[in-house]
Formats: C-alpha cells, structure tokens, sequence
C-alpha cells in the first residue's frame, strides 16, 4: 500500500503525530530545499530533541544512518534508519526568525522557520515552549579547520529523502525553509515545497 504523503508547502510549516515505532520519511521533492525538522515528546512538550545534547551524544557535527537523536533530557527521539542524499545536513544553526531578516535587510515582515514552527504546531492545537535548534535536514553549512562556516547551496538530488523512526511517540514539525536572500535553498534562491510520509511501523 502506498503511504499517504503530505506536502510541507513552500515557505510553510507542517507538524504530525507519530507513535512510537513509526517511521517518517522526508523527502526533498525539488532537490535544493531545506527543512527544518524538530520533534517533541507527545505527552509532555517541554522535552524535545535537541542539537546541542545530540552532538555530544553520537559525537558528529553532521549525523549518520544509525544515528539517535536525543532529547533536551537526554532520552532517545528520533533515529536515523535511512539516507538516499549524500548526508550533508546542519546540526549548528538556529531556524531562521523575523529578527534575522532584519539583520538581512528586510523592512517589511518576512515568512520564517521560527513562525512556521509555531504555525504546524498550532495546527494540532499544541504550542511549543520554546524554538528549539533544529535539525535542518539537506542544509549544506561547511566548515573549515579553522571553524569557520560558510553557507552553501544543497547538494540534494529531487527526491532524495531521509527515514526517521521515533523512539517515542512524538510530534514531528517541519518548516520548508523560506529563506531567499542567501542560496541556502539553492543558487536561484526560490524555496520549494517538500514532502513526508508516515511509514507502518516494520
């Protein structure tokens, strides 16, 4: 049976239920767009995976098949089962926000992951407690010996796709990146919508 798949509209967020168990596969449609991806325990919101406590838990800037995701109270979320991309994904920056399109020069409001978040949340009558780091999945954020970072276009082919398994059950967000002054949606620097499938469980 072919599973259902839900668009994550371009520069728009998106937020599902999904068991303990169940797989979730994200899927690049167009090949150059990023999407920010956070999960929270269903039962109590407050603990949701994060960045920082995952790095130190598997020890990578940028996660592997295999990897496990953990929480702000250190416990298991998401796994990583299955990558078809080439694995270039960003760990270190925060969701893009309305203050850092004024820093880029925008004087009129700008559609944001941070609003997006809260949008696919409030769709599900849930509120977050806070904009955690997300995992922003086909961002291509390089780094040098030396530290420095430079933001670059994906490297995601269309339809390459990444499969998630939640470790709890959780709520999985996504915000197809809005950002269009810099290429981190790609050279042309037009965002696209993505897509998600919630899988049966194996």
């Amino acid at each position: 049976m072919t599973p259902h798949t839900i668009t994550i509209p371009a520069r728009s967020g998106k937020a599902t239920q999904i068991q303990k168990g169940q797989l979730i596969r994200v899927i690049n449609t167009h090949g150059e767009q990023v999407v920010d991806t956070w999960a929270f325990n269903a039962i109590d919101v407050t603990e949701f995976m994060s960045m920082e406590h995952s790095r130190v838990h598997f020890l990578k800037l940028r996660p592997e098949v295999g990897d496990t995701f953990i929480t702000n109270q250190r416990r298991p979320i998401l796994t990583l089962l299955e990558d078809t991309s080439p694995g270039i994904h960003d760990t270190m920056l925060a969701a893009c926000d309305e203050n850092r399109y004024k820093l880029l020069g925008c004087a009129e409001y700008h559609q944001n992951c941070t609003d997006n978040l809260s949008a696919g949340m409030a769709e599900l009558d849930l509120k977050e407690p806070e904009t955690p780091s997300p995992l922003n999945l086909f961002m291509n954020i390089p780094w040098t010996e030396n530290g420095v970072l430079t933001l670059e276009s994906p490297v995601s082919k269309p339809g390459d796709y990444v499969v998630l398994r939640a470790e709890i059950a959780a709520v999985v967000a996504f915000s197809a990146c809005p950002q269009d002054l810099l290429p981190i949606n790609g050279p042309a620097q037009q965002p696209t919508e993505a897509h998600f499938q919630i899988l049966s469980c194996p």
